[in-house]
């Protein structure tokens, strides 16, 4: 089994890339939920759809997010009815959230409600939410905290960032099957998503760090860095935010702990081609189509093996 820590618009694209290659039955996406959000009295949970939306097929190739194709029309009519509107929800996908939200009520946790959409959407690969309970990514700014949609999306993170902290993770428990997939894991795969608010979440529920520390599996990483600057979004400010420079040398210490080999664009090789435990490679990290996304979870998959076959040898 494939384990993939995944979240935001690079995870999705690499979480495509991964069911080009390997069969979705092989697959199991423990997925960021730190940017779930109550809009409209529904419960909305982006990263997860992104990820359920990837693998069945339907995710938006222009925004990278949503349904492709949808509509906006419900969003257009609450704006004129005086409804806040900076959150966008299309028509298609705000029956996503209708549903998760009912099935919530009915007494199901987040993990099961995210199992009967994806099956409902014909997804056969395993989407875990990293915790059934609430974990809130808040983005510290010279305006005030702010959730990370306030910060992302209403704000467009044009506001300098200060820190970042995971309300609730202290108290949070890894939903049922997270840790099991990494112990029983062939390759556990971190995608190129925001080490901070994608990855990070899910690394501060305890017992997922511990799980990724003593795994038998491989563990690698793919940088989302490129140079010094983020491939998309504000992963680059939210590093600096937390300590660390933005450089893909730097994605390595993040996971210094439990990372086998990290992979880097192949113009960064230069950077370093061992980071403390961890060997670096190069591979073309820049998902411009499905070759392109098929491909890097080709060269992440086969720097895993490389590290479980020289253990073995």
């Amino acid at each position: 089994m494939i384990v993939v820590l995944t979240g935001g618009t690079g995870g999705a694209k690499f979480v495509q890339g991964l069911a080009r290659i390997a069969p979705q039955r092989e697959i199991t996406a423990i997925v960021n939920i730190g940017d779930d959000l109550r809009w409209w009295g529904l419960h909305i949970s982006p990263d997860l759809d992104s990820i359920t939306y990837a693998l069945a097929g339907v995710l938006s190739p222009e925004r990278g997010w949503g349904f492709a194709g949808d509509t906006f029309t419900c969003l257009e009519r609450m704006r004129k009815l005086g409804a806040d509107g900076w959150f966008q929800l299309g028509d298609r996908d705000l029956a996503t959230h209708l549903r998760r939200t009912q099935l919530l009520e009915d007494g199901l946790t987040l993990t099961a409600a995210t199992a009967e959409i994806a099956h409902a959407m014909g997804v056969t690969a395993q989407v875990l939410p990293m915790s059934d309970d609430r974990v809130e990514t808040r983005v510290l700014t010279a305006q005030g905290e702010l959730s990370f949609q306030e910060y992302f999306v209403r704000e467009r993170y044009r506001i300098e960032p200060m820190g970042v902290r995971f309300e609730g993770a202290g108290q949070a428990s890894p939903a049922p099957g997270v840790v099991d997939a990494i112990c029983s894991a062939s390759a556990v795969l971190i995608a190129p998503s925001n080490p901070i608010t994608s990855i990070g979440p899910i690394l501060s529920v305890p017992g997922i760090r511990h799980a990724l520390q003593t795994t038998s599996a491989p563990v690698a990483a793919v940088s989302p860095i490129v140079g010094n600057a983020a491939v998309s979004g504000p992963a680059a400010e939210l590093m600096r935010a937390q300590g660390y420079p933005s450089s893909p040398v730097e994605i390595a210490k993040i996971y210094a702990d439990f990372l086998d080999v990290l992979l880097i664009e192949e113009t960064d090789l230069t950077a370093a081609a061992h980071v403390g435990s961890a060997n670096v490679i190069g591979a073309r990290t820049i998902m411009r189509s499905d070759d392109d996304k098929a491909s890097l979870a080709r060269a992440a998959l086969a720097a895993a093996e490389a590290v479980r076959s020289r253990a073995g040898a």
